[in-house]
């Protein structure tokens, strides 16, 4: 089937959040991307996370945890400096670690405390990785000749190299899949709205963002956790996207997410995990969802391990992948929860 014949790849966001429910916690991340000296200087990485009880009967939420960073990243990916807030004294050994699965090695050996605090702070640590490779989306948006530039200044045959390089680094970009086809679809979409995150009935439901001029990126995610008493189960309602800034106004979303899953209250085992594809950019990539069913029996706080080994590669989807290894801190928001009476 050519990149003509093929059905077009999800683009409907389910932006706004939903008001928050009673009688739950919410964990809301994200890190923002700006360029303060111009698309060819350094990046400026703002990382918040937030988890803010809403008590049974609804309304004001109080948070109960929270974290941030600063980091100036160069284009390279290594990390110039990096502060936290609250202090935190070890964040001083990224300075000089790049971006990639290297960097999450060295947070899991360097912050284990971290990890098993479930601090949301880790969480954006944890979310460089993959906010300095996709950020570079939103330079593309904000001047998009600078991809027909890139793939003049590099020629024809270096171009097509570089799909080679990318084919099975996930299930989208599968052999003989468009996404690694040099007549394939373009990588830098823009049209797919990405809506706004926060609700205006539910002003609270998100944490505060920064704001600066010019083009930027953001990497966002919700996740929101109730007990179900009358089944018995731990419920989950979760997104994850990825959107760029437009000159125009308005944000464009190149990869998003929602995930529904069920967990017993016990060893919070998986029961079931229902992902859904929001927008993807190439038509094949929704085909990475059931594989997704790998995980049901799993135990919730291991999904970063069995992630990586269950749906590595062409298994998986890069950004799908992303959304359920943060799963792996229900078990601190769980914590947060009411006790059963």
């Amino acid at each position: 089937m050519t990149a003509s014949q093929l059905p077009p790849p999800p683009r409907s966001t389910a932006n706004p959040a939903p008001i928050r429910p009673a009688d739950s916690v919410r964990r809301t991340s994200s890190i923002d991307v700006c360029w303060p000296d111009g698309l060819d200087g350094e990046r400026l990485f703002f990382g918040r996370a937030r988890d803010l009880v809403t008590p049974a009967t609804g309304g004001a939420g109080q948070v109960c945890a929270e974290g941030s960073f600063e980091a100036r990243i160069g284009d390279d990916k290594t990390i110039r400096t990096i502060l936290a807030e609250p202090g935190y004294p070890k964040i001083g050994q990224l300075v000089g670690e790049r971006g990639g699965g290297h960097l999450r090695m060295v947070l899991a050996e360097r912050m284990p405390e971290l990890i098993a605090a479930y601090d949301p702070l880790y969480l954006t640590l944890d979310d460089i990785s993959g906010t300095a490779l996709v950020s570079a989306f939103a330079r593309w948006q904000w001047e998009p000749e600078l991809m027909a530039r890139h793939r003049e200044q590099v020629g024809e045959v270096a171009y097509r190299k570089q799909l080679e390089q990318r084919v099975n680094i996930c299930w989208g970009l599968k052999e003989g899949h468009s996404g690694v086809s040099p007549e394939g679809p373009p990588y830098a979409v823009a049209d797919a709205d990405a809506g706004h995150l926060r609700n205006p009935a539910d002003p609270e439901g998100w944490h505060a963002f920064p704001q600066a001029p010019g083009p930027g990126f953001r990497r966002a995610r919700r996740i929101d956790v109730m007990r179900d008493r009358a089944a018995g189960v731990i419920r989950i309602d979760s997104a994850f996207q990825d959107s760029a800034k437009l000159k125009q106004g308005g944000r464009v979303a190149i990869h998003e997410y929602n995930l529904r899953v069920t967990a017993d209250t016990g060893a919070l085992e998986i029961l079931s995990i229902e992902p859904e594809a929001r927008i993807l950019p190439f038509s094949e990539c929704p085909g990475a969802i059931a594989n997704a069913q790998r995980l049901v029996g799993k135990r919730i706080g291991d999904m970063r391990d069995e992630v990586l080994s269950m749906l590595r590669g062409p298994a998986g989807c890069t950004h799908l992948n992303d959304a359920l290894r943060a799963l792996a801190d229900i078990p601190g928001l769980v914590a947060h929860l009411p006790q059963e009476a």
